[in-house]
């Protein structure tokens, strides 16, 4: 039996799929509600157009507060030709919004105007004069409001496909509307199904999932403009799933049966959807995403679609965005999602499947005066990639990827005010990093970094791919720590090495050391499992040179070839059991709960071109180096010393 259908392309399965929608009579707006004009309203999209059954205003009206007059009667009117009107017989008191009297066709505002009594001395109430002086002529229409100078009787006002704003509230009613159509929304309902799976709020055990999917889909179809429905978890059963899916398809106007579409002995969904209806798609070339399911159910003859959303997470947030967005704005009378768009070069080489449509999430920020993206993790599971995102990019079916600096397309998440402040950081990993950015977010800048080692961090200065990069390494010959790299890395640059701390490094092992690891040279141990971290990172030149100089040869290291990106994934092997021990910082052991050896102290730098150290971008950066709650904050940190935090040096070309 065939675990899927087809993996087909993803333009083929998008033309299954609403082909399939148009037969059942599903490819527009799905009903109508006339909602009272109110708050309410707002956010809501308009299932037709609205014509103006009133002109605004519907009367010709004062603009201001002053007299009606028709102007014909102030000609020759000027400052030493003054003019008398009579109060009652040529001109009359108009408040602002008041209709003019028919004669009339022009306002004269009451500070252009002397009122008189019946001697022709100054009035005492300039409102109810006897005559007015004026030295000036009126034009026809002047501070008039003429019927219809907003809105004409039976013209449009706003299209069908118009998200209601505050203001066409204001316009709808003026225009002599009580009510406002808008397309009702679809009814979601999301069904997370898992044996695995147990529920927010309660102690996960050993292979206990927590569930959370339900909820990002559920927000993103409310952000969408839908009514989503969270079900319970149902358990791996056919049965069950059968009867709640039946169950949904009753109420609801899309199904998103999460997980169970893959291939395993106990992934029913699309033996469910072929129960109860029509599979129309089994598999799509798409990374991540590969099992989604697409489908028509038939229940109490009525046809509703059903989307099986795969169950690690970034996939099942790209599912929402490729299938479900798209649905539910043409079911709302809304156009296709046009994301906003840039040209970014990438901060690395990337690569990719030839045979699938390959969705990236990337960092953006702006270096100088090129945009640049840093591609994030890519695992389906890795839910942090969606929160770090702040846009995605495809690679095509038939690419093979990209290489490193080459200007692709992204669509954007965040906006663009926001990328214009963000300060992009690539190097080392330290836990510092984090407190910085929290800090920095304080002074309306954005931190996004990316780990790619110390080396990796210089690389990506000299290709200006970063505004600055975290490095600690240690040169042998000098004992100093980064300006010879600099030198070597970075050769006619003029960079300056800012201090952000001095740290110690050491073994991290499980909680009371049970194996007694208390040296390098017990890494030789036979029994002694070691997590390494990547080569280029500062942690691993300093581990090499540490073993050079005790003549220790790595080739006897079990795990040495294994390597990690940051500090905390290094502490996470070893809390995981998968390794007993790596090297690292202080602040990971503590973070997961390992207890710490403590072998050497290096310093930690930011090195910034200089171009970038006076530029408004970077001067929250040194606000905040120099601010004693940081500071105090970073001192609290164990094993780290900030007495030398802020110091500058410049390495010059």
């Amino acid at each position: 039996m065939s675990v899927y259908l087809h993996d087909i392309p993803l333009d083929e399965a998008k033309r299954r799929f609403d082909t399939a929608l148009a037969e059942a009579g599903l490819s527009g707006v799905l009903g109508v509600e006339h909602l009272p004009l109110d708050e309410n309203a707002v956010g809501r999209v308009l299932a037709e157009p609205i014509w103006a059954r009133l002109s605004s205003p519907h009367y010709h009206a004062s603009a201001m507060d002053g007299f009606a007059v028709r102007a014909a009667e102030t000609e020759g009117a000027g400052p030493t030709t003054p003019l008398v009107l009579r109060v009652g017989e040529q001109v009359v008191w108009v408040d602002t919004g008041d209709p003019l009297p028919d004669w009339a066709d022009a306002v004269i505002a009451i500070e252009n105007t002397e009122p008189l009594d019946s001697a022709g001395n100054p009035a005492p109430d300039p409102r109810r004069p006897y005559a007015i002086r004026i030295r000036a002529a009126a034009r026809p229409w002047q501070a008039v409001r003429p019927m219809g100078e907003d809105i004409v009787a039976t013209e449009l006002v706003l299209p069908a496909g118009h998200v209601l704003r505050p203001a066409d509230l204001g316009a709808i009613a003026a225009c002599g509307h009580t009510h406002v159509p808008v397309a009702r929304k679809p009814r979601v309902a999301i069904l997370p199904t898992g044996s695995e799976l147990v529920p927010i709020g309660q102690p996960p055990k050993r292979g206990d999932i927590i569930e959370f999917n339900s909820i990002v889909l559920a927000a993103q179809v409310k952000a969408w403009g839908g009514e989503p429905t969270r079900f319970p978890i149902t358990p791996d059963d056919l049965e069950q799933i059968t009867a709640r899916v039946r169950e949904a398809a009753r109420g609801h106007d899309l199904v998103l049966l999460n997980a169970g579409s893959s291939a395993g002995s106990e992934d029913y969904s699309a033996r469910v959807v072929q129960r109860l209806g029509t599979l129309l798609v089994h598999g799509i070339a798409v990374r991540p995403g590969h099992p989604v399911i697409l489908g028509m159910l038939h229940v109490d003859e009525r046809a509703v679609p059903i989307i099986g959303v795969p169950g690690y997470p970034v996939s099942a947030a790209l599912t929402g965005e490729i299938f479900v967005q798209p649905l539910l704005a043409r079911w709302l009378g809304l156009g296709a999602p046009a994301p906003s768009t840039i040209k970014a070069h990438l901060t690395r080489k990337l690569a990719s499947p030839a045979g699938d449509d390959d969705y990236v999430r990337v960092m953006v920020g702006k270096v100088g005066e090129r945009w640049v993206a840093a591609p994030l993790s890519r695992g389906a599971g890795v839910i942090t990639s969606l929160v770090r995102a702040d846009g995605i990019l495809v690679v095509p079916r038939g690419l093979q990827g990209y290489d490193a600096d080459a200007e692709v397309t992204v669509q954007l998440y965040t906006p663009l005010h926001e990328l214009e402040r963000t300060l992009v950081a690539i190097g080392s990993h330290d836990v510092l990093l984090d407190v910085l950015a929290q800090h920095l977010a304080r002074h309306d800048r954005r931190l996004s970094s990316a780990n790619v080692g110390s080396i990796g961090g210089l690389i990506a200065l000299k290709q200006r791919h970063a505004h600055l990069a975290g490095c600690h390494l240690l040169d042998p010959e000098s004992g100093e720590y980064n300006v010879a790299y600099v030198r070597r890395y970075l050769p006619g640059e003029a960079i300056v090495l800012v201090t952000l701390a001095h740290r110690e490094q050491g073994l991290m092992v499980a909680p009371g050391n049970p194996k007694r690891i208390l040296s390098l040279e017990d890494l030789l141990r036979p029994d002694v499992r070691f997590v390494n971290r990547q080569r280029g990172s500062g942690t691993r030149i300093l581990l090499d040179y540490a073993l050079q100089q005790r003549n220790l040869d790595p080739a006897h290291i079990q795990g040495y070839e294994r390597e990690e990106y940051t500090h905390l994934a290094v502490a996470a092997a070893v809390a995981s059991g998968r390794a007993d021990c790596g090297l690292g910082i202080p602040a990971a052991a503590q973070a997961l709960g390992l207890d710490f050896v403590p072998l050497f102290q290096e310093r930690y730098d930011l090195a910034i071109p200089r171009a970038f150290v006076d530029s408004a971008l970077l001067a929250p950066l040194f606000a905040v180096l120099d601010d004693p709650a940081f500071r105090a904050q970073a001192a609290s940190l164990p094993g780290y010393e900030v007495r030398a935090m802020g110091t500058q040096r410049l390495v010059q070309p």
